[in-house]
């Protein structure tokens, strides 16, 4: 019996709503225990206090606290909340769900397994380098992005680019005393606080990803492979329609890199893909309209789509 395309919705979006549940989950619960026991500031204090200096190592905090960007939204909300830096928290959250350990190891197991089953005139017309160079670009690329956006961020107001009550007044003020007082008046307490803080994400976060979910299963389900074929018209057209899949897709970033590599398309557009769609899908869009005021989750999701776009291309051609 052929399965309907209603029946494929269904199985696409409870897959994608249960592998990414988990993610959600994990980074709500970090939430809660940040919210809980980070004292404000720390992270701050942390980091170097040249503000160029900091936002390059908020690029590569995701090589030691990797998360998936199913997570990574609550997990910057609560750190803006201790005191982060609006271009550290959010050059770490477009750098993170890449710049880890899980994503290398996805990425060059799937693009070894590219080479081996194209043959050796196929791999010389898809690629123009092994699973080393495509891993390596795809680092190299999301650090070069992030931290661009991180300096610009740098410089403008962050009450122009956050939602109201994501930063508490105290902070907003300078004055960190309310916030002591509340870490010491709750030392018995923390792991009730970090609960009720964890359920209020997750139940904020969840319902933002599963409309994400949603759409991203009906385009699944009901769009057919055929219009594959377009993506090869040109290289230029192929690096926008594999952006433009990765945002609808919304595949996550331990996943995408197996998808991307049996795409028989430039590897110009497959970098494109790799690199777009953690920092930018369907149900990232809902997650980031919990932090970010409307206005600027668009300008950002321009910006990234013209720079990964223009840097994908010329990356390959330099």
């Amino acid at each position: 019996m052929a399965s309907s395309p209603f029946h494929d919705f269904s199985l696409l979006f409870l897959s994608i709503l249960f592998e990414g549940a988990p993610f959600i989950l994990l980074g709500t619960m970090l939430s809660g225990f940040i919210d809980a026991y980070l004292p404000a500031g720390l992270i701050d204090r942390v980091l170097p206090r040249n503000k160029v200096l900091a936002i390059l190592m908020s690029g590569l905090l995701g090589a030691v606290l990797p998360v998936c960007e199913c997570a990574v939204v609550p997990v910057i909300r609560r750190l803006i909340r201790k005191g982060l830096p609006v271009s550290c928290a959010i050059t770490y959250m477009l750098s993170a769900p890449i710049i880890n350990p899980i994503v290398v190891i996805s990425t060059m197991t799937a693009f070894s397994k590219t080479v081996e089953k194209f043959s050796l005139r196929q791999a010389e017309t898809l690629s123009t380098g092994g699973p080393l160079f495509m891993t390596s670009s795809r680092l190299l690329l999301a650090f070069l992005v992030t931290v661009t956006v991180g300096l610009v961020v740098m410089r403008i107001r962050h009450q122009t680019i956050l939602r109201e009550g994501i930063v508490p007044p105290e902070l907003e003020n300078g004055d960190e005393s309310h916030a002591s007082q509340q870490t010491e008046t709750s030392k018995g307490t923390r792991i009730i606080l970090a609960m009720r803080t964890t359920m209020r994400d997750f139940i904020e976060t969840g319902m933002y990803f599963t409309i994400g979910v949603a759409i991203t299963s009906v385009f699944r389900a009901y769009v057919t492979e055929d219009l594959i074929l377009i993506f090869n018209q040109s290289e230029p057209v192929g690096i926008v329609l594999m952006m433009a899949l990765a945002f609808i897709l919304s595949l996550c970033s331990t996943s995408d890199a197996f998808i991307a590599a049996n795409f028989p398309v430039p590897q110009s557009a497959r970098l494109a893909f790799l690199v777009f769609g953690p920092m930018m899908d369907v149900k990232l869009v809902f997650m980031y309209l919990t932090v970010f005021k409307k206005r600027f989750v668009v300008i950002l999701a321009t910006a990234l789509f013209v720079l990964i776009g223009v840097l994908s291309y010329i990356w390959l051609h330099i």
